[in-house]
């Protein structure tokens, strides 16, 4: 993470990045941007915001068939799989879906390549995180969402995205993510959801423990200007980002104004 809360990964011009100590017989994942990945120190900051989320939903889906849809790299997955009955991965991606398979399928996990669209086994619980942004039609895959669980006796989606007024440039729109289609206000995202849902509850993610006071640093304190004079960005920085966790981040609920500086945002939906 650099001065600030670090931006998505979009510069053409960066090196290559790729994920390290890789179990025998499983290809490292590139870091390209379009999604999160373990095992690369660079991505640290990223992984953990969107582990913690993964760890939440997990102390609540106990006993329960999920799915997690455009699952990735397949860690969340195998996170959900810790007391979930079971999990299915689900992901168009031949790369992912080979290398989910590969690192993560085991008694609980399994993982299908399909389009989120097509996948069509009944579950207790949908995990859609940090990719409505990337649809074009985000209503179309709510409801098929809702169709999955609806012979369900505990019914629930879990649906995040980032928040555009923390993840865009001041003043702008959109983040430049290529990957986003559209990015969301929390009453915005709100609204999609109850389209769909009869019930929405809306957390926002924040910056908690050492991150809270890093932040508190830069806007407050000058830190920013402070580590550039000392020289000492590289050095900071090279031990601060690998030391985040899931600690350094918290979920809470609140109104929209309440939720208006959160970095992303998380839906609890049930129809």
């Amino acid at each position: 993470m650099p001065d600030a809360p670090a931006p998505e990964r979009t510069d053409p011009a960066a090196p290559r990045i790729f994920q390290t100590g890789q179990p025998a017989g499983v290809p490292p994942l590139e870091l390209t941007g379009e999604r999160t990945l373990p095992d690369v120190p660079e991505e640290n900051y990223w992984y953990r915001r969107h582990l913690v989320v993964y760890e939440w939903i997990r102390a609540r889906v106990g006993g329960l068939s999920v799915v997690d849809m455009a699952c990735g790299e397949g860690y969340g997955s195998a996170v959900l799989a810790r007391t979930a009955a079971d999990v299915v991965g689900v992901d168009a991606n031949l790369e992912a879906f080979e290398h989910a398979r590969a690192k993560y399928s085991g008694p609980r996990v399994r993982f299908v390549r399909t389009l989120i669209d097509l996948f069509d086994e009944p579950r207790d619980a949908v995990v859609f995180l940090q990719t409505i942004e990337h649809v074009t039609n985000p209503g179309e895959i709510l409801e098929r969402f809702k169709a999955l669980v609806a012979g369900s006796a505990a019914p629930a989606v879990y649906v995040s995205t980032p928040n555009v007024l923390t993840l865009a440039p001041e003043g702008r729109e959109h983040s430049g993510n290529p990957w986003h289609v559209r990015e969301y206000r929390a009453g915005e995202f709100r609204a999609l959801c109850e389209e769909h849902f009869a019930s929405v509850e809306l957390y926002g993610l924040f910056h908690a423990g050492k991150l809270a006071a890093h932040q508190v640093a830069l806007e407050r304190l000058g830190w920013d200007r402070i580590h550039a004079g000392l020289g000492i960005t590289e050095a900071f920085y090279a031990r601060f980002n690998p030391a985040i966790s899931e600690r350094d981040f918290a979920l809470r609920t609140g109104s929209d104004d309440e939720l208006a500086g959160a970095l992303d945002f998380l839906a609890v939906c049930r129809p």
